[in-house]
């Protein structure tokens, strides 16, 4: 070595310090696993918690797992959080300064963790964030610095010998990198004087969810899950502060980066951010209810009081996707025109989430619980912590106060249905059960909305229930009970306040792509007497600061059919509210080539055709863009991925269709037939169509409606 290399040897330590491969800024990751195969490779398993390979998301019987990468992640979860086993990895070099990779589940510290071996021993350990009911199946980003081990051999070691609540593990993409990523600040709080309506907070979907609590005079008054945005959110949602006004409040985040500036990003203001562009959003469904912000799925407390008609749903108020269930609030004077109001109800507790439920006017005040002259509104709901709770309100559902006795019914089971028995005097409550592993209805009753006693379950349906009479052909002489699911499938009998006895198999209600967890208004108007149900239309619109929607209301009947009596469902007669242009067309043929619909335009509307296919052997409405086709020698009607048989009752076919900018309602022979369809037409796309094919149908009439949106 020269004299001038000798010289600068303690320099060029000092400055650089000893070699360890990697410590230049450059130097690529490496991956050590991403769990993208159909198997482990060369990782060693014991135990039946990991399953044959990485498990492509969420399990059976899982809450919904996000936040890994790709389509793999090592999920514990296999067999549920009774399962135990390992999984190890091969040993490999430690390269880098810092390993990194993705974790969630459950906190068991040395029981659901993944550890570091090096030399035989546990170096670094780390687990999920969850330790108590609630919580998420998310997964977020944990690191070592493993530069003191540097060219030493280790293994990963992940550890499911936890059982019961969150006794499993998530993992994903293991990588050694000399970028580090920013530490974690724990318990991050802003305090604030509360002098304005809303806290507006930045959202992006697809971030690491943070926990955030709002305490006020040193209580917690509301705490949930959030998908914080740190830089330029994708949206804003909002947190009402209307009844803490002129108090002082502590906003606290349970971690955050140590660079975030998102708590500082969180305003208060006298107006929703965004509100300028309120249902004018390009996805946003224009004659269907769906949400100022978040997520929605199913109707709950559908009720008619005080001239308005309640819509409650599951809601989570802080993001895009399902979580943080709350029940959300509309009204409505024509069913047609909501109003969104404030949140109903809030979890009791973090973790002890508003599920699934029904609300009833008790005009007899069988509860004691009505304060003033107008009748209480009573609601029952599962509080996933508890178990089916009752919750009651004097002022038309604006504001809810516990029932002292909660929970009312305990079991395996959730998503309770109230309902009046006229003829027992009693009140009902049907409610989902997993007795026994099996799937049940189970019915209880009580005097007083109350205290609740068993009465009775049957087999064979699944989530929120539903139970109502009905008349047959319209005649109030013969009535038959349904009862439904979650599903829609439905079975007709007796019900006599105790025991549902079916006088039918189970029959297939929608035979759409998109309806679910539908339920039926209670009370309706005086004189009104119609049964009227609302569904959840399961449409995403990815990309909007809202999320999924509400099917349009639909009256019920139940008809004579040659295969015995159904339902029928068809929309209320108050869409007729939004015409705005129409064309008709009566008694006229449609041949090959010919289109009666040339030249008309439109975005939203509602069609009405009757035909007899005479000699065509297809008849297709083409509805921006979208085909919706009758096969005449199959007598079948498509949409999308559906087809369904309609048969020609007195050899003619009844077809009525709703389009909305992310959705189709197509009804088949006065609704004998309903299809709810997930449809998105292009935004520029209004031209329609009518064509037959193969030879000439009679068209007996055709109409066409051209309709307004419920919001302007």
């Amino acid at each position: 070595m020269n004299r001038t290399l000798t010289a600068l040897l303690p320099l060029l330590l000092l400055c650089f310090g000893p070699h360890h491969p990697g410590l230049a800024a450059d130097t690529p990751d490496l991956r050590i696993a991403d769990f993208e195969g159909k198997d482990y490779g060369q990782w060693h398993v014991t135990g039946d918690a990991f399953g044959p390979g990485p498990a492509r998301g969420t399990l059976p019987n899982q809450m919904h797992v996000d936040g890994y990468l790709g389509q793999g992640l090592v999920n514990s979860f296999f067999n549920g959080d009774g399962a135990t086993g390992t999984l190890t990895s091969p040993p490999f070099t430690l390269q880098r300064k810092y390993l990194q990779f993705l974790i969630g589940g459950g906190q068991h510290p040395g029981r659901a963790c993944v550890n570091l071996r090096v030399a035989g021993q546990v170096v670094r350990t780390e687990t999920g964030p969850n330790d108590r009911p609630g919580g998420s199946e998310h997964l977020d980003w944990a690191q070592w610095d493993v530069g003191e081990f540097a060219g030493q051999t280790a293994i990963l070691e992940i550890v499911d010998q936890a059982t019961g609540g969150w006794g499993h593990i998530n993992l994903d993409h293991i990588v050694q990198t000399d970028r580090r990523r920013p530490g974690l600040r724990r318990d991050v709080t802003r305090e604030f004087h509360v002098g304005q309506r809303y806290l507006n907070l930045p959202v992006r979907t697809g971030a690491p969810k943070r926990r955030v609590s709002l305490s006020v005079d040193g209580q917690t008054v509301r705490e949930f899950e959030i998908e914080l945005a740190d830089g330029e959110p994708g949206f804003w949602v909002f947190l009402d502060l209307s009844p803490f006004l002129g108090k002082v409040a502590t906003l606290k985040v349970d971690k955050l980066p140590e660079d975030s500036g998102v708590l500082e990003a969180i305003e208060q203001a006298g107006r929703i951010r965004g509100a300028e562009d309120l249902y004018r959003e390009r996805l946003r469904p224009q004659f269907h209810f769906s949400s100022r912000r978040g997520w929605n799925n199913d109707p709950n407390g559908l009720v008619f009081l005080g001239g308005e008609y309640h819509l409650f749903y599951q809601h989570n108020p802080y993001g895009w996707a399902w979580g943080n269930m709350h029940w959300g609030h509309a009204v409505s004077a024509d069913l047609v025109h909501w109003r969104e109001l404030a949140i109903a109800i809030y979890p009791h507790r973090f973790g002890d989430w508003a599920f699934s439920g029904s609300a009833v006017v008790d005009a007899r005040n069988t509860s004691g619980f009505q304060t003033g002259a107008e009748p209480v509104l009573v609601a029952a709901y599962t509080s996933t912590g508890r178990g089916e709770c009752i919750v009651f309100s004097n002022d038309r559902g604006r504001t809810w106060l516990e029932y002292a006795g909660n929970p009312v019914v305990r079991h395996e089971g959730r998503d309770p249905r109230l309902l009046w028995h006229a003829a027992t005097r009693r009140w009902v409550m049907a409610v989902y059960d997993e007795a026994e592993g099996k799937r049940w209805i189970a019915f209880y009753k009580s005097p007083d909305l109350k205290a609740w006693t068993f009465a009775s379950r049957i087999e064979g349906f699944f989530e929120c229930p539903d139970l109502f009479e009905l008349p047959l052909d319209g005649n109030p002489q013969v009535r038959k009970w349904v009862l439904t699911a979650a599903s829609s499938e439905y079975r007709l009998g007796q019900f006599d306040g105790r025991t549902f006895t079916p006088e039918t198999p189970m029959l297939p209600g929608h035979r759409g792509n998109a309806f679910y967890a539908a339920q039926t208004f209670s009370d309706v108007p005086p004189r009104d007497g119609r049964r009227i149900q609302i569904g959840w239309g399961q449409m995403a619109t990815p990309g909007m600061p809202f999320n999924q929607m509400m099917c349009f209301p639909c009256a019920l009947a139940l008809r004579t059919t040659p295969d015995g009596p159904r339902l029928a469902f068809e929309p209320v007669r108050e869409i007729e509210t939004l015409r705005a242009r129409t064309r008709r067309w009566q008694n006229r043929p449609l041949a090959p080539g010919e289109n009666p619909l040339a030249g008309f335009e439109a975005e939203l509307l509602e069609l009405r055709a009757e035909f007899t296919p005479g000699t065509a052997s297809r008849i297709v409405f083409h509805l921006r863009g979208v085909p919706v086709t009758y096969d005449v020698p199959r007598r079948e009607l498509s949409c999308g991925n559906r087809k369904n048989p309609l048969p020609p009752i007195q050899g003619r076919i009844r077809v009525r269709i709703l389009v909305d900018r992310t959705s189709f309602e197509i009804f088949g022979n006065d609704g004998l037939l309903y299809m709810p369809m997930s449809v998105q037409a292009a935004a520029d796309e209004h031209a329609l169509a009518l064509s037959a094919s193969g030879g000439t149908a009679e068209l007996a009439m055709l109409e066409v409606h051209e309709l307004k949106s419920a919001w302007k």
